[in-house]
């Protein structure tokens, strides 16, 4: 598992395994188990998830040692002007004295900034190792770095080949934020396509395992996400083949602006 350096000098695995829409309980235990199991050390929630609670108890009957798992939570919409209360119950539900990265999850009009200054805060007391955004614009990040003194570590992003956000991709590079790719598999949608299929038969690899290594090599972090134990394994065996530029350049030439979730473009 490789390893990208951010830039308060922290370190995060550039494969992690998310667990959005991951029911609570059975379905996300099992989940998180069977990826800590096959090498996952980065795990990936949220508050609005309402899973915290089993990724905690995965984490914890996994015997793996603490130092050794990132840990990724987030601040949901309503909780802008009460984030250290919310960081507070995420913790409580994790049952972990910290978490490596904490996001902001979406960029709310108006109270976005507020809430910023208050990770900035939590940070500089050492209770969060790093703090990042998730959904932002280039717009969203250029406003918070003219009012805030932290450049975010990360801002995670739908990320996929039918949606290469290469201005966002190239802000991000540029002011030392990495891109943390989310449905990196465009929630599998266009696994049928003929391009990443060809790729994907040349290097006798599936699909998926291409759409995760294409992110990779434009120097993402990727958190794909399954509840199959199979695919689960499937989507971390992506380090032993790499994509040619040719092949890169095919791949991005894919993009057609899918948002396959929400379009944060959209938010003043």
């Amino acid at each position: 598992m490789s390893s990208i350096k951010l830039n308060n000098g922290e370190k995060i695995p550039s494969l992690g395994f998310g667990t959005w829409q991951l029911k609570p309980m059975g379905e996300t235990y099992n989940a998180v188990k069977s990826a800590l199991d096959v090498g996952y050390r980065h795990i990936d929630t949220a508050h609005i998830y309402l899973n915290e609670g089993s990724v905690g108890k995965a984490i914890k009957d996994s015997g793996i040692n603490r130092n050794e798992i990132y840990v990724a939570t987030k601040l949901w919409n309503w909780d802008h002007k009460k984030a250290e209360k919310a960081y507070d119950k995420s913790l409580k539900k994790l049952k972990l004295d910290y978490v490596d990265l904490y996001l902001i999850h979406y960029p709310v009009t108006k109270t976005r900034i507020g809430a910023w200054k208050t990770l900035e805060k939590m940070y500089s007391e050492k209770k969060i190792k790093s703090i990042g955004v998730s959904n932002f614009t280039v717009r969203h990040l250029e406003e918070l770095m003219s009012k805030t003194s932290i450049i975010p570590a990360i801002n995670q992003v739908e990320f996929h080949p039918f949606l290469f956000q290469k201005e966002l991709l190239d802000f991000c590079k540029k002011h030392g934020i990495v891109l943390e790719a989310y449905s990196p598999l465009a929630h599998g949608k266009k696994l049928g396509d003929e391009t990443l299929s060809a790729i994907a038969q040349s290097h006798n690899k599936s699909v998926p395992q291409v759409m995760i290594r294409w992110s990779l090599q434009h120097g993402n972090v990727v958190i794909p996400k399954s509840k199959n134990p199979d695919r689960i394994k499937q989507n971390i065996d992506v380090f032993d083949f790499e994509l040619s530029e040719n092949e890169m350049s095919l791949i991005d030439s894919l993009n057609e602006n899918l948002h396959t979730c929400w379009n944060p473009e959209k938010t003043a």
